[in-house]
């Protein structure tokens, strides 16, 4: 995928498409975008792309357990600790992190995540791009 089809893409993948089984996302290597139907803050503007990940095949020193699948569906379901997306996302919404655990690893708690106010309130959609 190109600089074009993270701008302007086909199609935009809504959370219960990504959550199925099996799921229509590859399992492969590449780039996404995230779009907000509703900003995560009111400076930010609706229906743009706000977020670039990648799902890359070699890191610098070991070949990537992650994939397209993986990491989207992480960033529909997982925490703030494994998603830069949620992490970016809670910081601009003002949700209070919380360590958990050990303290090593810092989460919005569930409220934080889930709440009518939450990470997850916000309507979202990746567009995916293989390489």
């Amino acid at each position: 995928m190109d600089t074009a089809g993270l701008l302007n893409p086909v199609k935009l993948w809504a959370a219960a498409e990504v959550l199925t089984r099996p799921s229509p996302v590859p399992s492969t290597a590449g780039i996404y975008g995230w779009y907000f139907t509703q900003p995560p803050h009111p400076n930010l503007p609706a229906d743009r792309l706000l977020y670039v990940g990648i799902a890359p095949r070699r890191m610098a020193t070991r070949a990537s357990r992650q994939n397209l699948r993986t990491r989207v569906r992480y960033h529909f379901r997982g925490n703030a600790e494994g998603s830069t997306l949620r992490l970016s996302r809670g910081c601009l919404l003002g949700l209070e992190l919380r360590r958990v655990g050990s303290g090593k690893r810092v989460t919005f708690g569930q409220a934080g995540d889930e709440g009518p106010h939450g990470v997850d309130a916000e309507p979202a959609a990746p567009a995916l791009g293989e390489r």
